[in-house]
């Protein structure tokens, strides 16, 4: 039996992110972005309904999100949608994330700096 990988602790805020950029692209329910965020990243991150539920209620009390009941399928659904406040706070955390990410990638390749420049 296959161990079942768990998520990076570091991902704090990562699925918020992930949630909002995949809604910003259209209305959807919560299985169904379970399902996009796994495809999304090439099954490099998988957040269980779980996880995503309380983010998506959260967001939505934040005014980040908002949501109805719509037939999906033949099935009644909760549908949710972004906000223009939602989209503006998508903007700002990729734009925070790609500043991270860009200082990491620097850290990681040796950051200009060795242990032999600081002598």
């Amino acid at each position: 039996m296959s161990e079942r990988k768990s998520n990076p602790a570091f991902l704090n805020g990562v699925p918020e992110m992930l949630i909002l950029r995949l809604l910003s692209e259209g209305p959807t329910y919560g299985y169904e972005l379970v399902q996009q965020i796994r495809s999304s990243t090439r099954d490099g991150l998988e957040f269980g309904e779980g996880c995503v539920y309380p983010i998506l209620h959260r967001l939505e009390a934040q005014s980040l999100l908002k949501s109805s009941r719509e037939s999906v399928g033949g099935r009644s659904r909760v549908v949710y949608r972004v906000t223009a406040r939602g989209k503006a706070q998508l903007a700002d955390t990729v734009a925070s994330w790609r500043q991270v990410v860009e200082a990491i990638n620097h850290a990681l390749q040796g950051g200009g700096r060795g242990r032999a420049a600081m002598a």
